[in-house]
């Protein structure tokens, strides 16, 4: 299938995209667009979630991974589980308790000021960074498996995707995003079954087939129980998922901005119950294609490609039919739009709310307010394209790999203040909180780089987030002092 039609086929799926977007935010407000006033159906919100948590990054990486790691990346799934079961019967009560729109201003009523903006700020920060990385790692392969051929600039890729997020999220922001999230998370998985039919048909394979040929390679092997002192033993890849669910779930606006859009608080449970299953279902699946890619590439005396993440797009676009490459660059772009969408409506409503007060501006009219928030909007789009633009002329993998953990440093605070606002009934000096929360990541940062040297060959992984918690817990801590009155 040539690239023109399979541009044209990407270009109807956005104006069905715009056209949910006008549907949706027909008679939109400030409300409407911060959280859909909270009349977000449950069920939608549940299946929309999967875009958003499954990015273009693990879309291309996962089924990459199963030929060195096996079936291993469910111990992290096992763990993600876990985490969803706190962030749904400890922090979800908290928010809907305390109405909140932004979920750091639990911080505000709970500590201070200075805290707030501390927990919003690692928020923009962590965000604005991965959510950049994540959409030029999607876009640099759009460009280079769809787009050069027809001689489009890179800048002009940006210019245009960037373009049609920022149109269809303009004015229904979290009220459209719950309804177009729920179609690009059909893509995704469409993608995936459709997929894994074309390549049993490429082997004369049942499905039955396929599993037994995947388990007989020793791919569905799971838990690494051999050393306790590496990164990818159980105990700390279960750990550790459940830790990153929860910062990254639970203390991120992007992902409780759709939460708290539901009506009630047991609606917004059901919700994550129901998201947490079907997100381990379809990490499953993830997994199933990686394994069918190399028993495929095998079968057919095909070398596997030297970078892990090419080797979905490789059989996709190179050795199955005409349409696998169409599918593939749908399930592509499904995964890019949920995760790029999501993360600049959330950003435009921590900015207004939490960094510039909207919420409590009575001086402010609805009109100053509303051409405020699509000023940030359009800006936050902006800062994408130049970071894009930026990442494109700099980056290695390294450096890929680096903005990718400093995002996820940031979590750790974040942890932190969110856990001793909980956990304890103790205020804290809320001058010195600052620097408690940015002393923190540099001292995890110092551990990882270390670890093997100073605890007899011990590697962190993903329990690093738990510790960068615990650090900032204990700093916390350490400048607290006892009050009878407190806000939980």
């Amino acid at each position: 299938m040539s690239s023109a039609v399979i541009l044209f086929i990407v270009l109807l799926y956005f104006l069905v995209l715009l056209g949910i977007a006008v549907y949706t935010s027909r008679g939109a407000n400030n409300e409407t667009f911060f959280i859909g006033q909270k009349k977000s159906n449950w069920l939608l919100v549940a299946y929309g979630m999967i875009g958003t948590s499954l990015s273009g990054v693990t879309f291309m990486s996962v089924p990459g991974e199963v030929n060195a790691k096996g079936f291993a990346y469910m111990q992290v799934v096992i763990g993600y589980f876990i985490g969803y079961m706190v962030v749904a019967f400890v922090l979800l009560p908290l928010y809907y308790r305390l109405n909140l729109t932004s979920i750091y201003s639990y911080l505000q009523s709970r500590f201070g000021n200075t805290s707030y903006k501390t927990g919003a700020g690692f928020f923009l920060l962590s965000r604005t960074l991965g959510a950049s990385i994540r959409i030029y790692l999607v876009l640099i392969v759009l460009q280079h498996f769809l787009l050069d051929a027809l001689g489009v600039p890179f800048a002009v890729t940006v210019f245009v995707i960037l373009l049609m997020i920022l149109l269809y999220t303009f004015n229904g922001g979290v009220k459209t995003i719950v309804w177009t999230d729920t179609l690009q998370t059909t893509g995704m998985i469409l993608a995936l079954v459709i997929t894994i039919a074309l390549i049993c048909t490429g082997l004369n394979f049942s499905f039955s087939d396929l599993w037994s040929t995947i388990s007989a390679k020793g791919y569905t092997t799971i838990f690494q129980t051999g050393d306790w002192k590496a990164g990818n033993f159980f105990i700390k890849q279960i750990l550790g998922g459940a830790f990153v669910t929860i910062t990254m779930t639970g203390l991120d606006q992007e992902m409780m901005q759709k939460n708290i859009s539901v009506h009630n608080i047991r609606d917004s449970q059901k919700n994550m119950l129901l998201f947490s299953v079907i997100l381990v279902a379809v990490n499953m699946l993830f997994l199933i294609l990686g394994g069918a890619l190399y028993i495929f590439l095998e079968a057919k005396g095909i070398s596997f490609p030297a970078k892990t993440d090419e080797t979905f797009s490789l059989v996709a676009l190179n050795y199955l039919p005409p349409v696998a490459g169409l599918i593939f660059i749908l399930g592509l772009v499904s995964a890019l739009f949920p995760s790029a969408d999501g993360a600049l409506t959330a950003l435009t409503s921590s900015i207004c709310i939490d960094i510039l007060g909207m919420k409590s501006r009575s001086d402010w009219s609805e009109e100053k307010k509303l051409k405020t928030r699509r000023a940030v909007h359009i800006s936050i789009t902006l800062l994408f394209l130049v970071l894009i633009l930026i990442y494109q002329q700099v980056i290695t993998s390294s450096v890929i790999s680096t903005i990718l953990k400093v995002a996820g440093y940031t979590y750790g605070p974040l942890l932190g203040l969110f856990a001793f606002g909980i956990l304890t009934n103790r205020k804290v000096k809320e001058t010195i909180v600052p620097f408690i929360c940015i002393l923190s990541p540099v001292i995890c940062w110092v551990l990882a780089q270390n670890s093997v040297a100073w605890f007899g060959g011990y590697q962190f992984g993903f329990e690093l987030l738990a510790v960068n918690g615990l650090i900032t817990f204990t700093g916390l801590f350490a400048i607290s002092y006892k009050t009878k009155s407190i806000i939980q």
